[in-house]
């Protein structure tokens, strides 16, 4: 056996690459080979090595830091920063706050009639932003819902549309003071939708509902029960329920109350019962109580109407005022009006023309200068006054209402055959001169009341007009004497004639009795001012000439006489300043007198402005009104009749007698 070979020990030479080519050495074109089944099947079981997680986790920590860090920021804006504001706009946007009207105290009667009162009533007003397309679910809902509205509220639909159209407004009232069928129509109709609304989004629908935001608010009503009686001294309220003519007016902070607030959760136009309610009770207002007999008021009232009517008159006033206290029994006005609908009212009628219409008085202010020549001891009932046919006095020639003979006529004749040209003589005996007997007949009839408020301080009441003496033209002096050039109201012609049927004492007028608080608690009125005007001795003899007015046959007032009482009055026929043509047109006819004469307890007073039909002068156009009204009044107050006969003073003197 041949011997082996030992082996071939291996030189080192240069490297060469592994894809070099043997001989040459230089790179061969590199060949992919594909690893063998049993390579690939070792590979496949080789565990898979992955990357470090950390820096991922530290990516995801960072970004929910940063999300929770912006979280953080905002509460602390919302619950820290802005918190007030938020809260302010949660609070807005969830409750709902309205007003709880406060209930308007009565005006009565003196004897608690109701003139006027409150009924319960409804304000129905919308939230606009459940109007919208996003809250109503319909594209046209102010439109719809305004069409629906307009026929029951009878107003106009497109006034609704604008109000419903306001989307950032919560509030808005759509009609004030509805009854409240009315708003049973819109509930019923409320319903209707709801239900409709409600099906509709059961059957996969919108549920549009364009009533939703339809809400009413409840208050009172302001009614008069007896229409038109005493309208002018009861006046009206406004649109907004606050008193806006006459004692509504005057005494609306008294009747009005406080306003109460209701303030609730809701959510989807619906209260929220659970979320609790926040209420400040309303203060309902006062009643007042008037001196005003409502039976007495009817009757002047009726009286007045009937003769303005009668005699194609531009308006009349009727005032009837106890003697004793003061107190206005009745005031009424005609043409007059309805506080119920203002709407059918005519404007010049809605005011109180007996407060507020000025006006010269003619021969019932007579008695004015009558009682300062008496009370001054110029003249008494029975001196002598011849009154000649026409008298010269500065640059004018004065006449009597008649053409006549001369006169021999007593001081108390001169009262009551209302001779212009007597009184004149008359009151120039005041003074020395005529500037000084005008002095002293000024400061007469301002104590009368004539160019002074009445006391009543009632709503554009006027003070009449008296120039100071000085002031007094030619003519003036001698005509304000018998009741030309000076002006007054009917309320201040009234009570001339209740200061001489109270003895010379001035009570200033009142209207009011009374309050009655929401206590039950009655308080009586302050008592009212009281003046001596004229002794005692001049308001009885005046009282006695006034009868010769009315009981003697020449007398110019005889058409007042009332059977079984003893009636002392005044006419008046008085040239009318026409306030629309300027200068004097038409008359002013008027009567005023007191009765019983010899125990006086009613004044009544009656004016009416130009009457065109019939007969222009006081005593036959007013006569009759105040025979009639004063009658009326006597029965009423239970007035016995006088007991005594009159004593008679003569018209006449010498032959005449």
């Amino acid at each position: 056996m041949p011997p082996k070979e030992p082996p071939r020990r291996r030189v080192p030479g240069p490297a060469r690459p592994r894809n070099a080519s043997p001989a040459s050495g230089r790179p061969r074109p590199q060949q992919r080979r594909r690893p063998s089944p049993a390579a690939q099947r070792a590979r496949a079981r080789r565990p898979l090595r992955l990357g470090s997680p950390r820096p991922r986790l530290r990516l995801v920590s960072l970004a929910l830091t940063l999300v929770m860090i912006a979280f953080v920021v905002r509460l602390l804006q919302v619950q820290a920063v802005d918190a007030h504001a938020y809260a302010a706009k949660a609070e807005t946007n969830r409750y709902l706050s309205y007003t709880v009207a406060a209930e308007r105290g009565e005006i009565t009667d003196r004897s608690g009639i109701a003139l006027a009162t409150s009924v319960d009533a409804y304000d129905i007003t919308a939230d606009p932003k459940m109007f919208t397309p996003a809250d109503s679910k319909a594209p046209d809902a102010p439109q719809q819902a305004a069409a629906l509205l307009a026929p029951i509220l009878g107003v106009d639909a497109d006034g609704l549309v604008k109000k419903l159209s306001k989307p950032k407004s919560r509030y808005a009232v759509l009609a004030r003071r509805q009854t409240p069928q009315v708003w049973k129509q819109i509930k019923d109709l409320k319903s209707v939708f709801a239900e409709k609304a409600a099906k509709d989004k059961a059957a996969g629908g919108p549920g549009a509902n364009v009533l939703a935001g339809v809400f009413q608010e409840s208050t009172t009503k302001r009614v008069y029960p007896n229409g038109t009686l005493a309208a002018g001294i009861l006046g009206y309220v406004n649109a907004e329920g606050k008193g806006a003519g006459g004692l509504e007016s005057q005494l609306n902070k008294q009747l009005a109350g406080e306003d109460g607030t209701i303030k609730y959760a809701q959510s989807g136009g619906r209260r929220v019962p659970t979320a609790g309610t926040k209420e400040v009770p309303a203060v309902p207002g006062s009643d007042i109580e008037l001196t005003i007999d409502r039976d007495i008021q009817w009757a002047a009232q009726k009286a007045i109407s009937e003769q303005v009517s009668k005699s194609k008159a531009d308006r009349g006033y009727v005032i009837v005022q106890n003697t004793r206290t003061g107190e206005v029994l009745a005031m009424a006005n005609a043409p007059g009006f309805d506080p119920n609908d203002l709407s059918q009212a005519d404007a010049a009628s809605l005011g109180n023309a007996a407060l507020q219409d000025v006006y010269e008085p003619g021969s019932t202010s007579k008695v004015m200068s009558m009682a300062a020549v008496l009370e001054e001891g110029a003249a008494t009932p029975l001196t002598h006054v011849t009154v000649p046919n026409r008298l010269h006095r500065g640059d004018r020639l004065f006449k009597d209402d008649i053409d006549h003979a001369t006169w021999q006529l007593t001081l108390n004749g001169v009262l009551a055959k209302s001779s212009n040209i007597g009184t004149i003589m008359a009151t120039g005996q005041l003074g020395k001169t005529q500037p000084q007997a005008n002095k002293v007949l000024y400061s007469y009839l301002r104590k009368f009341g004539i160019g002074s408020p009445t006391g009543l301080d009632y709503p554009g009441e006027t003070p009449g007009l008296l120039a100071k003496p000085q002031d007094w033209s030619t003519s003036q002096q001698y005509t304000i004497p018998f009741g030309q050039g000076l002006s007054l109201n009917a309320m201040q012609a009234a009570s001339i004639y209740s200061t001489i049927a109270n003895g010379g004492v001035r009570i200033q007028p009142t209207l009011v009795r009374g309050t009655r608080g929401p206590d039950g608690r009655f308080t009586p009125a302050e008592a009212p001012e009281q003046t001596r005007v004229v002794s005692e001795k001049t308001a009885k003899t005046l009282a006695t000439m006034l009868e010769s007015v009315v009981a003697d046959q020449e007398g110019t007032g005889t058409k007042a006489q009332i059977p079984g009482y003893r009636v002392a009055g005044k006419t008046g026929t008085a040239n009318r300043v026409d306030p629309v043509r300027g200068g004097y047109h038409g008359y002013t006819a008027s009567f005023a007198g007191f009765a019983p004469a010899d125990d006086p307890q009613v004044t009544v007073y009656c004016a009416i402005q130009n009457p065109t039909r019939g007969s222009h002068f006081g005593g036959q156009t007013c006569g009759p009104i105040y025979k009639q009204v004063m009658e009326f009044a006597l029965k009423t107050l239970q007035t016995p009749p006088s007991g005594r006969e009159p004593a008679k003073l003569p018209v006449f003197f010498g032959t005449g007698e």
